[in-house]
């Protein structure tokens, strides 16, 4: 099982690996291990959605843009959110998931992941291991050709590309795009597939790392996603 610790403030999270499932080790020299990939950078997991582990969230990561659709619609809540993240220093990643419904879907989940290039955070929420945006997004992969989506984040235009997940093991449960956001990789995973009907070009990503008490009205809980 992965290990359990207390993060900056409150809130519980799980250390794992941000590549893998897997449980990490502390080295002893401020650096983690992953018996899978080696030396990491660690994944920090809130054990439950919650407004103080949000709020411990945000401490961790500082600066690092945290995005979420906004403003949430009604009956959806943040459900799960997580940063890839040094014990001390900058943060490498972020992902936050919004739980709800739709009259068409049912029950739906849409993970937002903003990463440095390399993390492989994102391939990891997308069910694609080993993958990195930068292989996705170059000329002739798997993705070509202008953005079939776009999205606002913080008011600038985002494209955003579908990205294949017929050879990744699994259900074909999700759609997934990718795109580039302030030099850094964003990925948008919505689960059932089908949710990606959802997305429109006034859909808005903002970067809540520093709303203040504007958080405090968010919705919180509903059961994470399995990634």
């Amino acid at each position: 099982m992965p290990s359990e610790e207390q993060g900056p403030g409150t809130g519980a999270v799980r250390v794992e690996c941000p590549r893998c499932p897997a449980p990490v080790a502390e080295t002893g020299d401020g650096r983690w291990s992953c018996p899978e990939h080696g030396v990491v950078v660690p994944l920090w997991r809130a054990v439950g959605a919650s407004y103080d582990a949000f709020a411990s969230h945000l401490q961790r990561v500082e600066a690092f843009p945290t995005y979420l659709p906004w403003p949430l619609g009604p009956g959806w809540s943040v459900s799960d959110f997580a940063a890839v993240a040094p014990t001390e220093g900058a943060a490498h990643a972020t992902m936050t998931c919004v739980s709800g419904t739709s009259q068409l879907d049912g029950p739906v989940d849409v993970m937002v992941v903003s990463e440095e290039p390399g993390t492989g955070f994102g391939a990891r929420i997308a069910g694609l291991a080993g993958a990195d945006g930068g292989e996705l997004l170059d000329p002739g992969h798997e993705i070509d050709g202008p953005a079939p989506v776009r999205v606002r984040v913080d008011q600038y235009p985002v494209g955003l590309w579908p990205v294949s997940v017929s050879s990744s093991p699994g259900e074909w449960d999700r759609s997934v795009l990718a795109g580039e956001a302030a030099g850094r990789w964003l990925w948008l995973v919505l689960r059932p597939a089908s949710a990606i009907l959802l997305l429109r070009d006034d859909w808005i990503l903002r970067d809540v790392s520093a709303t203040g008490p504007q958080l405090v009205a968010l919705p919180f809980g509903g059961a994470a996603p399995s990634w």
